[in-house]
C-alpha cells in the first residue's frame, strides 16, 4: 500500500467520526437545554458558547450576545468554516476517492450518500428548524459508515489504519467534550443548589457520548462528576471511553508492527506507553486536576498521531 494512500484511509476514518460527534454535541447541548434544572444552563447564550467552545472557537466576551443562526450555520453548513460538519464530511470523500481500490463499493456509496445529503441541505432549514433532522440524519450516517467499514472491507492493514484514525479522533473528541462540560459545570455551579459534583451537565456530557444508559446500568444511581469521568474515560468496556479507544489503537496497530523486538521508537511502543499509563490510573487522581489531565491526554494523542504519520504515511 502507498503511503499516501494509507494516509488518506486514516484521515477519512477521522473525518467521518468527527462528523459524527460535532453533530451529537450540537443536538444534545441545545435539546437538553430545554429540560435543564437552573437558569443558566437553559440560557440559548449559555449553550451556544459552549458549542463554540467544543469545536475550538471560543467566544471569551461574556458580554457579546451570540448570534444563534450564526453559530448554527457556521458550525454545520458553512463551508468557510474549517470545523464545520459540512467541510469534514467534504475531507472524508476526498480522502475517499483517493483510496478508492481499498475501500468496498458500499462503502463508497455510502459516503457519497452522505456527502450529497449534507451539500444539498438548505442552511435556512437548518437554522430556523431542522437541527434535529439535520443532526439525526449525520449521526445515523456515520453509524451506517462504521456498520459498512466493519462488515465490507477485509480485516486487513487498510481496516486497521481507518480504525486507528477511527478510535484516535473518537478519544479526542470525548475529551473535547469533556473539556467543554467541565467549563460549563463550574460555571453553572450554585444555580439552584446546583453543586459542580452533582451538576446536570454531566447528564448532558454523557448522552453527548452516546453513553448515558450505558453508565445509569453499571452504576444505578445519577450521574456525578466522579462516576461521569470514571465512566468516560477508564472504563475499558465503554465504546466512547478514552480507555477504550486506547486500547482499540495499540490492538490495531499491532497488526500493522507485529514485531516482538522492543523499539521505543515506534509508534506500538508509545501507543502502549500511554495506554498502560491510564489503565492503572484512578479516578480521582484525575479529577484532582482535571484540566492538567485534558492536556496531557491530547498532547499524548497528538503525539501518537504525529509518531503513526512519520511511520507510516510519510516516505
Amino acid at each position: 500500500m502507498l503511503a499516501r494512500v494509507a494516509d488518506n484511509l486514516f484521515w477519512m476514518g477521522r473525518y467521518i467520526e468527527r462528523s459524527e460527534h460535532i453533530a451529537r454535541y450540537l443536538s444534545v447541548n441545545y435539546f437538553s437545554s430545554l429540560d435543564a434544572p437552573n437558569d443558566l444552563s437553559q440560557s440559548r447564550q449559555f449553550v451556544l458558547r459552549s458549542m463554540l467552545f467544543m469545536v475550538g472557537e471560543p467566544q471569551l466576551d461574556q458580554t457579546l450576545d451570540i448570534n444563534e443562526e450564526e453559530v448554527l450555520f457556521n458550525i454545520g453548513l458553512n463551508p468557510e468554516s474549517a470545523y464545520s460538519i459540512i467541510n469534514n464530511v467534504k475531507n472524508a470523500r476526498e480522502n475517499a476517492n483517493s483510496a478508492r481500490d481499498l475501500i468496498s463499493t458500499g462503502l463508497y456509496e455510502s459516503i457519497n450518500k452522505f456527502y450529497h445529503f449534507i451539500l444539498n441541505y438548505d442552511p435556512a432549514v437548518l437554522v430556523k428548524n431542522g437541527l434535529h433532522d439535520f443532526t439525526t440524519n449525520v449521526t445515523e450516517m456515520t453509524a451506517i459508515l462504521r456498520g459498512k467499514i466493519r462488515g465490507t472491507l477485509l480485516h486487513n492493514e487498510a481496516y486497521a489504519i481507518i480504525m486507528m484514525g477511527v478510535n484516535i479522533e473518537r478519544a479526542t473528541q470525548i475529551i473535547r467534550m469533556i473539556n467543554a462540560k467541565y467549563r460549563d459545570a463550574l460555571e453553572a455551579q450554585g444555580s439552584y443548589g446546583d453543586t459542580f459534583s452533582n451538576s446536570f451537565e454531566w447528564t448532558t456530557l454523557l448522552k453527548c457520548a452516546e453513553s448515558y444508559d450505558m453508565m445509569r446500568r453499571l452504576y444505578k444511581k445519577p450521574p456525578n462528576s466522579i462516576s461521569t469521568l470514571e465512566f468516560l474515560i477508564l472504563n475499558p468496556n465503554c465504546p466512547r471511553s478514552i480507555m477504550n479507544s486506547l486500547n482499540q489503537v495499540y490492538k490495531h496497530i499491532r497488526d500493522l508492527d507485529s514485531s516482538k523486538h522492543y523499539n521505543k521508537n515506534a509508534t506500538a511502543f508509545l501507543v502502549g506507553k500511554v495506554r498502560s499509563e491510564y489503565e492503572y490510573k484512578h479516578i480521582e487522581e484525575i479529577e484532582g486536576n482535571i484540566q492538567s489531565f485534558i492536556e496531557d491526554i491530547l498532547n499524548s494523542l497528538a503525539q501518537i498521531s504525529t509518531k503513526m504519520e512519520k511511520e507510516y504515511f510519510n516516505y
